[in-house]
């Protein structure tokens, strides 16, 4: 068993292992589904289901099987023929098919049994024809003792999974179902595949092979598409049959919640069948008493002898709909004024379920109507259900009606606004309800001023008056023919309110709170314009955060807003009056502020203003590290490099501004004595350098200015040449021979390096492959190749391509390279480790984590970076690393190799201290191929 799980973690692809996982568990839901759906249907229609669920079953185990090979590990694989991997689809669909038709067909134990042997021996069939399908460079040899448990792992739970699937007891017994197919399924393809002993072997590739992309896209394709079209044609008669239920259930639940009004169900015969609070409050009756009663119950003597009863129903049922108005009866014998609404019920193929009856008492409504016009009834129901507060007043200033949203609004009662009072009395009494305190007469007359005058003006646009932060009503006022006015009022508070917040994100970033880019331009703009006009100065300081990506990596983005937050924060404290700082976007931010006129007092406010924020910056930084990481920084320090630029002294407008601030902030940026920067007027000349230099590395390879040096590598135990390092040169037409130190950062910034990598790659394999012997090279990758999704495929199509071993190529990587994204970099040096290349671990001692990052990953070598070498003789610190780092190599069984070897005294420490081998000026400079052995022809990229 523990070979199995060590197959699943050290052979696999963890993410094809869990897709693969999916698509099995999918495939046994999708065999349980079908099985029991073809139980409930007849003989023709559970024929088809059975077969088409085996057939879409046997699809899913079948994508099970290469999904989990396409994350196998342990060899090469380059492709699967064509011909044994369609008759293994063939094979488990058409076995899966027959099983589901004997264990639907024989329901006994005896159909069942049959059924488990077919089904898992059709898995099995379909696994071991599937690995005859592999193209690699390895032959299978088998471990027949797993070969025999996988059949046994594969076949046995088949019976009580086949029991449980056809069983119909609930979602308990399919559930268990599902567990069992997909254990079976699983164990007996990772059984399988440990069961698999590799020898390498040479190969050849054949015509009808399908590449392992093809092959991706189409078992993800086909299973996932059909597997979930299965899923629902499965459970889609289920949920026909439940809808009605489900429609019925909710619709009791809202029934039983009303109150105010009288809701209950009646069959297709018009018998009730629920009945609600409401309808027991309205009525009298217990929901015990009238359940089964016929809905004539309810109704008068007189109604019953005119059948309305069942005309009702009849209009109901053939229109859809029955609204009316009538006398009713309750329990005690008085009656009512109803209104009536009865609405048929069916399901979704149309079918009548019934009926649902909604009575709301309007006796008092009756009333009214008969004494009120019938104008005055439909303004009433109208006023009473705006969503407007209204008043109308008359030619006289007098009040003569009011709806009730206008009292809500102004938080009035009943005696506050009554028909006949002046408009005064009515503004004075909302407007004192509202604010709670007394509103002087001359204010009043403001009001009576201004509603004149919107009164004068056809069409004229409402008043907006706000009452703090919680009440704000427009006011829209109309003159009547007879002279009187209208005035409605609508309640606009939450709208201002999303207004202000709209406008205040539109304004600000979301993460800080501080401005953002967009306002701070606006705000750089105007005290630019208002610098220019008083002869005064505008200060920029541009700040970008140290490490902030290593938090966004090594702790995860939530650590990294809270770093953000915190110095969103900091900032904002140490801001003063006219100052402003914002969030530009990422790790960005900036601070500014007007100086005075005069440049002796404005150098004196830029220093005191640039130490404050630094100040803030610093504190920070160090609180940070203090508290541990209690601020999810994890204990580490975050500094910030400042840019200074002044306008108009250094740029005359604000993009000019806001750019030499940037060239200034990446200047502090990259020095390593300094974080703050002013603006120098060469910082514009050596930016435009690096875009030239960068523009010139993309026609580098097409111009053929790169060459290959060699440096050799000697081993201090034979004192005999182990190998070289191709070390790259740039000659340009223009510039002569620039060093890497200077155009290898710009090729990773501009994602050159990715050609400029391969292009040296290839180069250094073609070169070696015309030399004598079996000497190594010694490769770098850049941290930006190292993060390469296809790295491997490169590696191994170059090595093809020139014919070179992969056992005399070493890839030489920092730490740096794999901090960045540590479990992709570690996972592209695995599957180049399996080619048979070696992987050095290059400028050791150098990192955080070196000894983390050692052991994470089998390095076949590492290199002591020559920094300490080259201290050794003045340093004793550099010459104790030494030890411990070969001290290290030693215990671990990791030969160690010394960079920078100059002199005599160096290799002496060297060989005093047991080192395996060395490299430097010593032994050789870098040069052309070694003597004794021919250039290999030019390498085009």
């Amino acid at each position: 068993m523990s070979d199995i799980l060590v197959c699943i973690r050290d052979d696999h692809d963890l993410r094809f292992v869990a897709l693969a996982a999916a698509i099995c568990w999918l495939s046994a839901t999708t065999a349980v589904l079908f099985l029991r759906q073809a139980s409930r249907n007849g003989a023709r229609q559970r024929a088809g289901w059975t077969a088409l669920g085996g057939v879409l079953s046997g699809i899913g185990i079948w994508a099970t099987h290469f999904i989990a090979m396409l994350g196998y590990e342990r060899g090469l694989i380059v492709g699967y023929r064509a011909g044994a991997t369609a008759a293994s689809l063939v094979l488990v669909a058409a076995m899966m098919a027959g099983a589901f038709v004997l264990v639907t067909r024989f329901r006994g134990r005896q159909g069942v049994v049959l059924g488990a042997l077919l089904a898992g021996g059709g898995i099995a069939a379909m696994h071991y024809l599937g690995m005859t399908a592999l193209e690699m460079p390895a032959m299978i040899a088998w471990r027949w003792p797993y070969v025999l448990l996988s059949l046994t792992l594969g076949l046995l739970p088949f019976y009580p999974a086949l029991r449980l699937a056809i069983d119909h007891r609930g979602v308990g017994s399919a559930l268990g179902a599902v567990l069992l197919m997909t254990g079976a399924i699983v164990g007996l393809h990772f059984s399988g595949m440990a069961a698999i002993h590799l020898v390498p072997s040479r190969f050849e590739l054949q015509a009808a092979t399908i590449s392992p992309e093809t092959i991706t896209v189409a078992i993800a394709t086909i299973a996932i598409t059909l597997l979930a079209l299965c899923l629902y044609g499965s459970v889609v008669s289920r949920r026909a049959s439940a809808a009605a239920k489900i429609s019925e259930r909710q619709f009791s639940i809202l029934a039983k919640g009303l109150s105010d009004s009288a809701l209950y169900l009646l069959d297709g015969d018009g018998r009730v069948t629920n009945w609600n609070a409401g309808a027991q409050r309205l009525k009298g009756y217990h929901a015990d008493e009238v359940v089964g009663s016929p809905l004539a119950r309810f109704y008068t003597a007189e109604d019953q002898e005119r059948d309305m009863p069942t005309r009702a129903l009849a209009a109901a049922a053939q229109h859809g709909k029955f609204t009316g108005e009538g006398w009713r009866v309750r329990k005690d014998g008085t009656r009512f004024w109803a209104h009536v609404t009865i609405e048929r019920i069916h399901d979704e193929a149309g079918r009548q379920l019934g009926f649902a009856k909604l009575t709301r008492d309007m006796t008092r409504l009756k009333e009214d109507q008969d004494r009120i016009a019938t104008a005055n009834r439909h303004l009433d129901a109208a006023l009473e259900h705006m969503h407007q507060g209204l008043c109308l007043f008359d030619g006289t200033g007098h009040l003569v009606l009011r709806n009730r949203r206008f009292a809500e609004l102004w938080q009035l009662s009943e005696a506050d606004c009554l028909p006949g009072a002046t408009f005064e009395q009515v503004a004075r009494a909302a407007m004192e309800s509202r604010s709670g305190t007394n509103i002087p007469p001359e204010r009043i007359e403001v009001m009576r001023a201004t509603l004149e005058q919107v009164l004068s003006v056809q069409n004229s646009p409402p008043v907006i008056r706000e009452f703090g932060e919680d009440f704000a009503v427009s006011i829209s006022s109309r003159r009547l023919p007879d002279g009187g006015w209208v005035t409605t009022f609508e309640d606009i508070t939450e709208r201002r309110r999303s207004e202000a917040q709209i406008a205040h994100m539109a304004l600000h970033d979301g993460l800080t709170g501080l401005p953002n880019r967009t306002s701070f331009n606006r705000w750089l703009d105007l005290e630019i314009d208002n610098a220019v006009a008083r002869e005064r100065q505008v200060a920029l300081v541009a700040i970008d955060l140290d490490r902030f990506k290593e938090i966004n990596d090594t702790q995860g983005h939530a650590a990294g807003d809270e770093v953000l937050q915190k110095v969103a924060a900091a900032l904002s404290g140490a801001l003063r009056e006219g100052e402003i700082a914002a969030r530009l976007g990422g790790d960005e931010f900036a601070v500014a502020r007007p100086l005075a006129q005069k440049r002796s007092a404005g150098e004196s406010e830029l220093a005191e203003f640039v130490a404050r924020i630094d100040h803030c910056l610093t504190s920070l930084g160090s609180d940070d590290h203090a508290g541990d990481g209690a601020d999810g920084s994890g204990g580490m320090v975050i500094g910030a490099s400042l840019g200074i630029a002044l306008s108009p002294d250094d740029a005359p407008d604000r993009e000019t501004l806001l750019n030499n601030a940037d060239l200034a902030m990446y200047r502090a940026k990259s020095s390593f004595s300094e974080h703050i920067c002013y603006y120098e007027a060469g910082m514009d000349e050596s930016a435009r350098h690096r875009r030239q230099l960068a523009n010139d590395l993309r026609q580098a390879i097409a111009r053929d200015e790169f060459e290959v040096l060699y440096q050799p590598q000697r081993s201090l135990r034979t004192n005999e040449v182990s190998g070289y390092e191709a070390l790259l040169r740039w000659h340009h037409p223009r510039l002569g021979t620039i060093s890497p130190s200077e155009f290898i950062p710009i090729a990773e910034e501009t994602g050159e390096i990715i050609r400029i990598g391969e292009w040296v790659l290839r180069a250094a394999c073609a070169e070696v492959v015309t030399w004598p012997g079996k000497d190594k090279i010694a490769v770098n990758l850049s941290p930006v190749q190292l993060l390469q999704a296809d790295l491997p495929e490169v590696v191994t199509a170059i090595l093809h391509e020139v014919g070179m071993s992969p056992q005399r190529l070493e890839l030489e990587i920092t730490e740096t390279a794999i901090i960045a994204d540590k479990t992709r970099a570690l996972h592209s040096l695995r599957r180049i480790k399996a080619l048979g290349v070696s992987v050095a671990m290059d400028d050791f001692g150098t990192g955080y984590s070196s000894l983390d990052t050692l052991h994470s990953f089998p390095f076949d070598k590492i290199k002591i970076d020559k920094s300490f070498l080259l201290e050794s003789r003045e340093s004793d610190q550099a010459r104790a690393i030494i030890r411990a780092v070969l001290a290290l190599g030693h215990s671990l069984g990791i030969p160690v190799l010394a960079e920078g070897v100059e002199t005599h005294e160096q290799l002496q420490l060297l060989l005093g201290e047991g080192c395996d081998e060395a490299q430097g000026y010593y032994f050789g400079r870098p040069g052309p191929p070694p003597p004794g052995v021919g250039r290999a022809l030019a390498v085009n990229a």
